[in-house]
């Protein structure tokens, strides 16, 4: 009996611990570019002492038995495309490890890339072990590796990990090998160009791990019947949880939505100008897979101005329901197409070289669906005031100030000169009734004349004002 007492006190002692390892999760891998280009600036401050930074506070938020594992390349030989350490093993629960590792890298070689996730995966292989394997970039591959190839092979070979790659600070064009690796890896690629970026996508990362359950909501993007590479982020209505984010790569994505209700805010990633979409409350199951395909099939709005019947040039704004400005252009005499969402706006055209009251004018409420091609046609109404001023004869030099002569409100203003070129001066009004001030010298004294007038359409008023 007194045997069994200690056996169970001894098994007290032990038996915490185990539950305690039980608890810990999968590995989060963090593969870490220590190349000598992160001392690049960024913000004031080296990429270096960026990525440091962020990934200490990104570690510091994950789960107390989260294990986490740190590799780096290119810290130790400058021109070694097999420098890559093990800083931290997999096996660690200590972000005080992690951060320690990261304050004594001192960038200083190349870029494995693929020898660096090869690396990592044998390690994978080797234990038996599934994991979440974040790799940071900031530059593309300079060992004459294939990542893709490399992460393609270790899936068909069974080895059970996600790879997610952020790009840190790279340009567009180079990021097409790191792309193909993050989708076979089953991950995502991430670009970031800044601290908050780098934190915002590291934050993300760390929530889509290997362990997360089976995909139970798809997504497909198209546009005009072709698939589109589309960002798709879901916001927990309900529990307000962080957003989850998936990548199409123009084919179907899954990913894991706890049971819920959602808005997606779907981004197209090429082949658009068209602006993120919003698709609301989408609903997720937990025993059932829901499927959305998300259209930018947009339509185009054919934005023509006329005055007195002739093409005009104008500016054009196109304005949400909330009056936000959407896009806008410019028609230069011709119909203008401005490629949309489908939706309902409102169309605010200003003509060009034309003064007066009605020289804007809103088309409210015009309503698109997608692949439509609607015309939205505004025609001015102007004549033409050619106003100067003489006096015995010759040309007298003064400004030109017109007036709405209904609410005294400035529509217009020119200077006449003593050229014939300019005097008198040409303004195309819209037709009403005009204020006009004349203001000058008149024997070395400076002098103000008013007068009125009226234009109507299609119409030429000629006044030279005798001084």
């Amino acid at each position: 009996m007194k045997y069994l007492i200690t056996l169970l006190c001894v098994l007290g002692f032990i038996l915490p611990g185990l539950a305690q390892s039980t608890e810990t999760t999968a590995p989060i891998i963090f593969i870490y570019d220590a190349s000598g280009s992160m001392w690049g600036q960024l913000e004031g401050k080296t990429k270096m002492e960026i990525a440091s930074e962020v990934l200490t506070t990104t570690v510091g938020t994950l789960g107390e038995n989260q294990q986490v594992g740190v590799v780096a390349y290119g810290h130790r030989q400058k021109g070694d495309c097999k420098d890559v350490e093990t800083l931290v093993s997999m096996e660690n629960t200590s972000k005080t490890e992690v951060t320690k590792a990261l304050k004594n890298i001192k960038p200083l070689g190349k870029t494995p890339l693929a020898y660096s996730a090869r690396m990592v995966i044998d390690q994978l292989k080797a234990s038996g072990s599934s994991a979440t394997i974040i790799l940071i970039t900031d530059g593309v591959e300079s060992c004459n590796g294939d990542i893709c190839n490399v992460v393609s092979e270790a899936k068909k070979a069974g080895i059970d990990f996600k790879l997610h790659i952020v790009g840190f600070g790279l340009k567009k064009g180079e990021t097409g090998q790191l792309e193909c690796a993050a989708k076979a890896g089953d991950g995502m690629y991430y670009d970031a160009s800044s601290a908050a970026g780098l934190g915002e996508v590291l934050n993300e990362a760390t929530q889509q791990t290997v362990t997360m359950p089976e995909g139970n909501v798809t997504f497909y993007a198209v546009k005009n019947g072709e698939p589109v590479d589309a960002w798709v982020k879901a916001y927990d209505l309900k529990s307000k949880r962080r957003p989850i984010s998936v990548r199409t790569y123009r084919d179907t994505a899954s990913v894991f939505l706890p049971p819920s209700t959602y808005d997606l805010e779907v981004k197209p990633l090429e082949g658009s100008k068209i602006s993120a979409i919003m698709v609301r409350n989408i609903e997720s199951f937990e025993d059932k897979v829901v499927h959305q395909t998300i259209s930018f099939d947009g339509g185009t709005l054919r934005v023509h101005t006329t005055n007195n019947g002739e093409g005009w040039d104008s500016t054009v704004k196109i304005l949400d329901q909330d009056g936000k400005t959407v896009t806008g252009g410019r028609t230069y005499k011709k119909p203008k197409d401005i490629e949309l969402n489908a939706g309902v706006y409102d169309v605010k055209v200003m003509g060009l070289r034309i003064n007066g009251r009605y020289r804007e004018h809103v088309i409210e409420d015009v309503e698109l669906s997608s692949m439509e091609t609607k015309d939205v046609i505004h025609e001015f109404a102007t004549g033409i005031a050619n106003l100067g001023c003489s006096e015995s004869g010759q040309l007298v030099d003064v400004t030109v100030s017109i007036y709405d002569a209904k609410t005294d409100e400035s529509v217009a203003a020119g200077r006449s000169y003593t050229s014939e070129s300019s005097n008198p001066r040409e303004f195309i009004l819209t037709p009403g009734n005009y204020k006009v001030r004349l203001r000058g010298r008149k024997n070395g004294a400076d002098t103000t004349k008013w007068f009125e007038f009226s234009v109507k359409q299609g119409e030429t008023y000629t006044k030279m004002y005798e001084w």
